[in-house]
């Protein structure tokens, strides 16, 4: 019988704070949507590249190394000239989208409020400008 740890998420050496560090990153996040949404096709490195605007090669390259070696994302060369590789989600990569998800969805349903109050939070470090008129501002914004 496996017996299965708790962590203790405010230790710097917790297991499982390490790999949210892993997987709570923008570019694991859309990785992970954009390779569920093919699945259960695989995605060759540049069609998931473009459908991650911004990602820099380097960047999707070690975000993808981090996602096989955790078992989220299988990792498939075919021999060619030049070498195809594919991407395509675990199980347990799967897995992963439905909490992604609703992370996204969260965010989502709630930028704008954060977006206010972070106009607000910067209104008051700009010497002359009372919050006042910050917050009447905001009322007409969407």
């Amino acid at each position: 019988m496996t017996v299965v740890r708790q962590g203790d998420l405010f230790d710097p050496k917790c297991p499982t704070r390490m790999l949210l560090d892993r997987i709570g990153t923008k570019w694991t996040s859309m990785a992970i949507k954009a390779l569920s949404e093919a699945a259960p096709d695989e995605l060759r490195f540049s069609a998931l590249r473009r459908r991650m605007p911004g990602i820099s090669q380097k960047m999707l390259s070690v975000t993808l190394q981090n996602l096989t070696r955790d078992g989220l994302v299988a990792r498939r060369v075919e021999p060619s000239v030049p070498p195809g590789v594919y991407y395509a989600l675990t199980d347990l990569g799967l897995s992963l989208e439905v909490p992604l998800g609703s992370l996204r969805a969260w965010a989502e349903e709630h930028m704008h409020a954060i977006e206010l109050n972070n106009r607000r939070a910067d209104s008051l470090d700009q010497p002359g400008r009372p919050a006042s008129r910050v917050a009447a501002d905001d009322q007409g914004s969407v």
